[in-house]
């Protein structure tokens, strides 16, 4: 089986305390060709980094997600700076926008996304976006700094999907591609050529169907990758292939330091 890149996991996640590298190194002995694991927090960004040392094919992507700016000051981007240069952080990231859970500071999660936006454009290094019920702003933000970025787990219209392309982003998908509701993310995705489009689990959460439920990993891309490929009406190979060099093309993994 021709191994597949998941282009944003969270591997520093409390889910995966019990077998975290045993089960990285199983991956990537049976099912996967590289693995990013991203950060939310300076924390857990520095511990993205020391899981992607241990391993040839794991990179690190490094960021503040917005749910996790409430208590910090705008000054912890020097850190995040320094984290970012390390030979393994090949993006920063997780970075966006967030207004779901109430309460949140909206003024402080746009500052923080333009001050990590900026960071990236200065390092000239790819950025990893989230967005959730915060279309208009998000769209709005990139719009203005066309990132060289990805808008990951994508569940929106083909409308939205337009746009982030038209900023000359890449797209990706998780395991939400396989979901019974997810005819909009199917549509936008029968839209979005092939060459802008990566696959993610965002593991430990969206896991495919037949797993809904479980812990997700990597090894669990294969479902999306085969919902992709008919949705494309492409092989699994062809497709895995096209979507693993859109990563390396995007990420330029291993060309740091």
């Amino acid at each position: 089986m021709i191994k597949i890149t998941d282009t944003h996991s969270h591997y520093d996640d409390e889910a995966f305390d019990t077998d975290r590298y045993e089960l990285l190194e199983r991956l990537l002995s049976e099912s996967c060709e590289k693995i990013v694991t991203l950060g939310c927090d300076i924390g857990k960004s520095r511990t993205a980094l020391e899981i992607a040392e241990r391993f040839d094919n794991v990179y690190a992507a490094v960021g503040i997600h917005p749910e996790n700016c409430g208590e910090l000051e705008y000054d912890c981007l020097t850190e995040l700076k320094e984290l970012a240069a390390h030979p393994k952080a090949a993006a920063i990231g997780e970075i966006g926008l967030d207004y779901h859970w109430e309460p949140f500071d909206k003024e402080k999660q746009i500052r923080f996304f333009r001050g990590q936006l900026e960071l990236a454009k200065e390092l000239d290094m790819p950025v990893c976006v989230h967005s959730r019920d915060s279309t208009k702003d998000i769209t709005d933000i990139l719009r203005e700094y066309r990132p060289n970025g990805v808008m990951h787990c994508f569940s929106g219209s083909i409308d939205t999907a337009r746009e982030i392309l038209s900023f000359g982003m890449m797209i990706s998908f998780t395991g939400l591609l396989t979901f019974r509701n997810a005819k909009k993310a199917v549509e936008a995705c029968r839209y979005i050529p092939m060459d802008r489009i990566m696959l993610e689990t965002d593991c430990p959460y969206m896991t495919p169907v037949p797993h809904r439920g479980e812990r997700n990993d990597s090894g669990n891309l294969i479902y999306t990758a085969e919902k992709l490929a008919e949705i494309k009406g492409l092989t699994v190979e062809e497709t895995v292939r096209i979507c693993n060099e859109n990563a390396e093309r995007f990420f330029g993994f291993g060309k740091k330091g």
